[in-house]
């Protein structure tokens, strides 16, 4: 699966390059730069193209030229570039504005979605997770806390979107899932037909979504925001909240302890109480 995701990556990029190569082909490394970028900016921009999307093109961009200034040598061992031009990305305010899910909204979608994408939907919307944190969660990242009798998991840095290590922590409903698919993978915990899920966004999701006659709920930021919402109208402090929904760990995924993951588990608890007690088979 590592291989497919990197192949995915890979095709990507190209894709990317390809859009841009007709502003930039004949121009040589040292006179692509913002002000050269400008005209592929603006004609994306006037095709309707969202500014995040613009924005991943640059990114390919950048890290070319980063690499043709850093790593990247000729046969006399110096850099392609003396220095690697400022790329700024864009961002015309044109974002989709979150759209976290009710109580019935997600009773509905639940309803309409195949066992491993409820599982997956329950996961997210009860720790605040990602579905990159989701989709690769490995059982060896499982850290058992045998005071309170339950586990949280550790994702590495590299996952995160902030870079840094973060705790996962577990309320009822994100444990019953976990304890549901256990043993099911020796590797990891979230699997379909014996393969580890390269996204939540898939073809099953978004058929359900629409015979739940739902809008166009993103499995990733949506679901994180569902759980963020209802950990605010829970009165969980913002610090808190931080922590749970992995924009900062506040040092505890390094040297957490027992209280620690105790206080952390008390709000997801009272929202996993607050949950309708009928969930879909």
């Amino acid at each position: 699966m590592k291989g497919k995701t990197v192949k995915r990556s890979l095709d990507r990029d190209a894709q990317d390059i390809k859009l841009i190569m007709p502003y930039i082909g004949d121009l040589p490394l040292q006179l692509i730069y913002m002000d050269t970028l400008q005209p592929f900016i603006e004609a994306r921009k006037a095709d309707g193209i969202k500014s995040s999307t613009v924005s991943r093109t640059l990114a390919v961009v950048r890290r070319i030229l980063n690499l043709s200034a850093r790593k990247w040598r000729d046969e006399y061992g110096m850099t392609w570039l003396a220095t690697a031009p400022l790329i700024e990305m864009q961002d015309w305010g044109d974002a989709t504005p979150p759209y976290p899910i009710s109580w019935e909204e997600q009773q509905r979608l639940l309803a309409k979605l195949p066992a491993h994408l409820q599982r997956m939907m329950l996961f997210a919307v009860n720790t605040g997770t990602r579905q990159e944190e989701i989709c690769r969660l490995k059982w060896d990242w499982e850290c058992q806390i045998p005071e309170l009798n339950t586990s949280v998991f550790m994702v590495p840095g590299e996952l995160v979107k902030n870079g840094e290590d973060r705790v996962i922590v577990l309320n009822q409903v994100a444990r019953s899932v976990v304890d549901e698919v256990r043993g099911k993978h020796d590797t990891y915990v979230f699997t379909y037909r014996g393969a580890r899920m390269g996204r939540i966004n898939n073809t099953g999701w978004k058929n359900a979504k629409r015979k739940a006659g739902l809008p166009d709920i993103q499995s990733d930021h949506d679901l994180k925001h569902t759980c963020g919402r209802r950990l605010r109208a829970a009165g969980v402090p913002k610090e808190t909240r931080s922590v749970l929904l992995g924009h900062k760990n506040g040092d505890i995924t390094t040297h957490y302890s027992a209280p620690e993951i105790k206080e952390l588990m008390m709000p997801l608890k009272r929202f996993a109480v607050a949950a309708p007690e009928k969930l879909p088979n």
